[in-house]
């Protein structure tokens, strides 16, 4: 006779699950939203121009920031590119002129983002203090310009 092993039988009970027709729906829908999606353009076939970091031939010419202070009867005046009236007075200890000093800081920035050195002219009234000069001075320094020079006024 023979034996007969003892164990686990497969009990016919147990749920078999088919995922066939699981995986062909999937399909079906991977295949729907490739085909019902739009493609985007990549950045690089977009129709602009983008700056580079190679630098062009000539540099874009900016004119050079005419500053004049003159005497004033109660102190002094700034007259920036001709037409612009700035700070007439320093107040307090600290001896800051913020109008120009903004107005300095922006020429900068300016001149530097188009690829030249920022390039002041200073016409400076010869009556007037010392302390007020290194005051503008101090301005060109706090706004990185380091090509300054001083003209005469011809009137």
């Amino acid at each position: 006779m023979a034996r007969r092993k003892r164990g686990l039988q497969a009990d016919e009970d147990e749920p078999v699950l088919d995922i066939s027709s699981l995986i062909d729906v999937c399909f079906l829908l991977l295949i729907y939203f490739l085909v019902t999606s739009t493609i985007q353009p990549r950045e690089q076939d977009l129709p602009m121009t983008l700056p580079s970091d190679s630098k062009t031939s000539a540099p874009v010419e900016i004119e050079p920031m005419l500053i004049q202070v003159n005497k004033t009867g109660s102190g002094f005046s700034i007259v920036v590119n001709k037409e612009e009236n700035l700070d007439t007075s320093v107040k307090g200890d600290d001896r800051v002129l913020p109008l120009l000093f903004e107005s300095l800081k922006t020429y900068s920035m300016t001149t530097k983002s188009s690829g030249s050195e920022p390039v002041v002219q200073l016409f400076i009234d010869p009556l007037l203090d010392q302390q007020t000069a290194m005051d503008v001075l101090n301005c060109l320094k706090g706004a990185n310009i380091n090509s300054v020079t001083f003209a005469v006024i011809d009137e």
